[in-house]
Order: structure tokens, then sequence, then C-alpha cells
């Protein structure tokens, strides 16, 4: 495929006789005698790198260089019959992709420029890689917004996404850290393999060889089912001492010995942990272990909490309420100033979870002809107005049924969890919330 070039000088001759060259040399030239009407030519024509004398009438070179936006332009060489050294470190730094003098030697020019071109086709490929990646995982849809530090939360996944350093992801409750995880998963080196997730508040020292690890002759665990995958360790430094002295060997050892067995099974796992709160302080306070902190952070990506993107809730309520729109079958509801303003007013301590509930809320309450955007705000605070007896009867009606599900399946939490209408996680989460003790029940 040939290279596109557009020369912009005020001089006829040099006009033609490098469109002579360019053209000889294969490439589809453009010529232009004023800097000032590049603009409208890129709006109908984005060459592969522009040519341009520095001094012209009007707009100079410079003045063209800087009137270009970095991100979208093609690369601009500047050529110039008074051209010296100051001028050169000028366009450079300004962001030229070089400088030529005339008279020009033709095989040097049209090397630079050859190269300016491939580089421009090499970074239009790439972002257009890049776009097609975050199509194919929804990445865009999964860490909705358009802050800045949630474009680089993304752009951090995709570059690190394929290899196999363990990642902790840090950020508050609510904020999508196992989506982070998954994203990692599904763009990494075996998207289709398992992706075992697991809360380490929840792991029983003295079970989890047996349900992890598996048995000689039985059961095969749940890390060797995870071979070839992908482990989530959610709330790591919440995991008891004795489990978290295990998890430090599978990881530097990458094997698991199954109970009564002499032999160990190798495992190919991916390592990505999660905290919401300060490694190095849960490390300073004894829950975590240094060492194990070591062997996981090897790289670190930072969740933003949405007050500190708050640019982006108007954008993610909208899309809430799209998507609620269409599982309740109603026309998502019109945001007037007031919603804005309660939105914004809002400090989100719950982050997005907390958002999406309430736009889960506003589309219900739409489908009732009623509702606001700070009354559906007001429904999580007035949480807190719930009368203590309420709440103890509540969690003790759960206790008592969490812990028939679990007794009737003999500890199997998957068949206990799909009992019970909930998934593991949230099965997990209550059995700590609600001071279970797991063991006892069986």
């Amino acid at each position: 495929m040939s290279h596109s070039i557009l020369i912009v000088d005020d001089d006829k001759a040099m006009r033609e006789s490098l469109v002579e060259l360019l053209e000889a040399a294969g490439w589809t030239a453009h010529a232009l005698s004023r800097a000032s009407a590049v603009a409208d030519q890129l709006a109908t024509m984005m060459p592969d790198v522009i040519l341009s004398d520095v001094r012209m009438p009007g707009m100079s070179g410079l003045d063209l260089l800087e009137s270009l936006d970095p991100n979208f332009a093609p690369p601009l060489v500047l050529i110039s019959a008074h051209g010296d050294i100051p001028m050169a470190v000028q366009a450079i730094q300004s962001g030229a992709y070089s400088f030529v003098e005339k008279p020009y030697e033709p095989r040097r020019l049209l090397t630079i420029l050859r190269n300016a071109a491939n580089n421009h086709r090499m970074t239009q490929a790439n972002g257009r890689l890049r776009e097609r990646l975050l199509q194919l995982s929804g990445l865009d849809r999964v860490l909705l917004g358009q802050t800045y530090e949630i474009k680089a939360l993304r752009e951090d996944i995709l570059d690190i996404a394929e290899a196999d350093a363990p990642v902790m992801v840090l950020g508050e409750t609510g904020t999508g850290k196992e989506l982070v995880a998954r994203a990692l998963h599904d763009l990494g080196r075996n998207p289709d393999g398992p992706f075992l997730a697991l809360n380490c508040a929840a792991l029983s020292a003295e079970t989890f060889e047996t349900e992890m690890f598996g048995v000689d002759g039985g059961a095969k665990g749940r890390l060797v089912a995870a071979s070839g995958g992908t482990v989530f360790l959610d709330e790591i430094a919440a995991c008891p001492a004795l489990v978290q002295a295990k998890l430090l060997r599978v990881i530097e050892d990458k094997e698991v010995l199954p109970i009564g067995s002499a032999t160990p099974v190798s495992v190919d796992i991916r390592i990505v942990s999660a905290t919401n709160e300060d490694p190095d302080a849960a490390v300073s306070a004894g829950d975590l272990r240094q060492d194990l902190l070591f062997r996981l952070n090897t790289v670190v990506l930072n969740i933003p909490p949405l007050r500190q993107r708050r640019d982006d809730v108007t954008l993610l309520m909208t899309h809430f309420l799209r998507e609620y729109g269409e599982a309740y079958e109603i026309e998502p509801p019109d945001m007037d100033k007031d919603d804005l303003a309660a939105l914004l007013a809002h400090d989100w301590p719950g982050n997005v979870r907390e958002l999406r509930n309430v736009g889960e809320r506003r589309v219900l309450a739409a489908r009732r002809g009623s509702g606001s955007m700070a009354r559906a705000i007001r429904n999580d605070q007035q949480l807190d107005d719930v009368p203590d007896a309420l709440r103890s009867a509540v969690a003790a009606f759960e206790r008592e049924l969490i812990g028939k599900a679990i007794t009737a399946h003999a500890g199997r939490m998957d068949a206990a969890a799909e009992a019970l209408g909930i998934g593991r996680r949230t099965l997990n989460e209550k059995i700590v919330k609600l001071g279970l003790d797991k063991d006892a029940l069986l």
C-alpha cells in the first residue's frame, strides 16, 4: 500500500519538485501553498505525513505544528532553506517528527518521510487494536466512565492482561474489584480457562486443604480444578493466618498436595488479589503476612472511589437507567436538574454498587408513575432507621435458613447456595456477616 503525503510550501517550484520526487517513489502527493489551508484539507484527506516549509507568509510551519492535534494529526516534517540548529531543536521539542534543511538530499528525505509514515500507521493500527480489544472484552462497558482515572485504569488492564505476574486490586467496597479481576482473566492468555473467585474471609483453616487441594482418590480440589485459569482472592487481608501460609506455598511452588497423597499436583494459575484495606497497614497490624504481600503485589491497580470521579456519575446513572428500563420493560425516566443535583450532592459511600441500586429503585418507582432521584437515594439512608429488633429478627431468620441449607447439603457450599437461590460469594459473605460456624453445623 502506497503512502500519502501533504506538502505545504509557498514556493511553487519547490512544491512541484517535491511532488515529482515523491510520486516517482510511489507516494500519493497533494500540495498546498499556504499552511492556513491545511485544516480544511485534513477534513477530507488524512495523509500519512505532512511535509511543510518553515518560513511562509501568514501561518509558518511552526505555527502549523502548534495548531495540529497531537492525538490525531499525522506526523509533521519541517523543511527550510533558512534552518539552523536552534530552529531544529525548537521544532523537535514542539513535536515535529524531524527537520530537514534545503537543499535536501532526496534519499535522506525519502527515508525520513517513509519512517514517519510507517510510525503513524503503526500508531493507528495499535489504536484500532486497543479499541477492538475494548469492544471484544466489553471493558469500556464494564468499567464505564470518561474521567482520566477510569480511562487510565482501562489502559492499565489492557497493558498487563496477558502477563502472568500477580496483580493486586485496591479499592473501596463497591468499586468493582471483581469486575477488574474478570477483565484481566477475559483479556488474558487463557480466557476460556476457569475463573475461581474466593472470599478469603470465609476460608476456614481447618477445611482449606480438603476443599482447595482435594483428597487423593476423591474430589480433586478447587485449586486443581482452576488450573489453567485465574484465581481471584478477594478480601485477602481478612484471610486466616494459617490459610495465608498455605496460600503462600501454593503461589511459590505452583503445586498442591492432595490429602492422603505423597505426590504433589502442579497447578498453573494466575493470582489476582483484592482488598479494600491499605495492605501495608494490614501488614503492620499483623493481619497480612508481608511475604504473602510481596508475592501478590507485583502489579498494583487502584480503582478510584466514585466520589473522586464525580464527572462519571451522570454517565453511569444514565447507563443504569437504560439497563433497568430494558430489564423492566419501561422507558427509562428522564433526569431533570433536581435529579442531577441530588446525584452530585451525594458522596456515594457504596460507590458504583450503590449507584446501580439507586438506578434500579428509580426505575421501579417510575413503573408506578412516581419517584425521584433524591427519594431513591434516601432509601439507602433510611436503612439506618430500621429498629434493632427488626435487624436482629432478620439476622436470626437468615442464620436459621443458611444453617439448615448447609446441614442439608453436607457442607457442599455450591449446592447450599443454589438451594437458597443466592450466589456462592453472597453465601460466603452472609456466613461471615452473621458469624456462622460452618464446621459446627456439620
